[in-house]
């Protein structure tokens, strides 16, 4: 509470943690005293939303891109943006035109950000854990793929189960879900194997062949299998990245000179949509192109002379206790690896 001095003049400077009053006494002989008083303002008390607002923004570099992100408008953005600038006395990012970047200052508090987030999620597990149901958030990562292919009916089921738990997908490439398992980001992840981490450990929960898959009209959609030799004077529809073109990168390697590789595209989807216009063949999981054989748009033909298969893992942390609701997801999987799934578990 600030008191009210009749018989002088207050001075107020904000800084972070204080409100600085200087009093000049009228009288006499002049006298200055420096009171140094707490305060709590309640526009300026920072909180998580704005906290994650901030990740977002230095994330995106855009207040735009942002604000869809969180669900909110670009000036709610850039005032959750202000009171933190405010909180902490200082710019925490420059503006350039419609992009901004951190400053010194934001750059500082960005690695704070993120922990007092994940500390603020991993109370919520732990005091969730206290239940003897699973509930709270299932923290799990996952490519784009294996996400569309092979976790719905896993996911469906671990819903009816236990509906209180919210399901939370961190999506990208297998190395990117690793680092996020490493770090405590994520609970669980499911990743292309094999994997080098003698910290984690790790269950094989699926298994998939790699086949040819051409557009009906191709002419090599009449035979049953086929030879790389035969397939490398097809023009090819790649992946830009992840494990099926480092699997293709090997397989044509001594046909380089070869290739003619005719897009390179970032989504199974597309690589999917393309070959069944006929504009060029690929290679893909069994499973992910099902939908698309029943319907007739292309057709998968087994290449004679190698034998693919992709494998996909379970791995989480030795060193750390899962949260019930991991644990549960674990213990799910697993059963249903060996018969919904297509693989054996094995554990290493």
């Amino acid at each position: 509470m600030f008191h009210y001095y009749p018989a002088a003049r207050a001075k107020v400077q904000s800084s972070k943690w204080m409100r600085r009053i200087e009093i000049s006494h009228a009288g006499g002989r002049e006298k200055r005293q420096k009171l140094f008083l707490c305060y709590n303002h309640a526009n300026w008390t920072m909180d998580f939303t704005q906290l994650t607002t901030f990740l977002e923004v230095a994330k995106s570099a855009s207040f735009s891109r942002a604000g869809k992100t969180v669900f909110l408008s670009q000036p709610a953005v850039s005032a959750q943006i202000r009171q933190l600038e405010l909180e902490y006395g200082t710019r925490l990012f420059d503006r350039q035109g419609k992009k901004v970047r951190l400053t010194v200052a934001g750059d500082a508090l960005l690695e704070y950000a993120e922990k007092l987030l994940a500390l603020r999620n991993e109370s919520l597990r732990a005091v969730a854990d206290r239940a003897n149901t699973p509930r709270g958030t299932l923290l799990i990562g996952a490519s784009e793929a294996t996400c569309l292919y092979v976790l719905p009916e896993v996911f469906a089921e671990y819903h009816r189960l236990y509906a209180d738990v919210q399901i939370n997908i961190y999506r990208n490439f297998s190395h990117k879900v690793l680092e996020k398992v490493e770090d405590g980001s994520v609970d669980v992840g499911i990743v292309t194997l094999p994997i080098k981490s003698p910290s984690l450990k790790t269950h094989s929960i699926f298994q998939d062949r790699l086949l040819l898959m051409v557009s009906p009209k191709n002419a090599l959609a009449k035979k049953k299998v086929v030879r790389v030799s035969e397939i490398v004077e097809q023009p090819l529809i790649y992946p830009k990245t992840g494990s099926t073109r480092q699997m293709l990168d090997k397989l044509f390697r001594p046909y380089r000179s070869q290739l003619h590789i005719t897009m390179e595209l970032a989504s199974v989807g597309m690589i999917k949509a393309f070959v069944a216009a006929n504009l060029g063949v690929s290679l893909i999981s069994e499973t992910f192109a099902r939908d698309e054989v029943r319907a007739g748009e292309v057709k998968l033909i087994p290449i004679a002379d190698t034998d693919l298969w992709r494998e996909l893992g379970l791995v989480y942390r030795r060193d750390r206790t899962l949260p019930r609701a991991a644990a549960a997801f674990v213990s799910l999987i697993s059963r249903r690896a060996g018969t919904k799934l297509g693989g054996h578990v094995r554990e290493r």
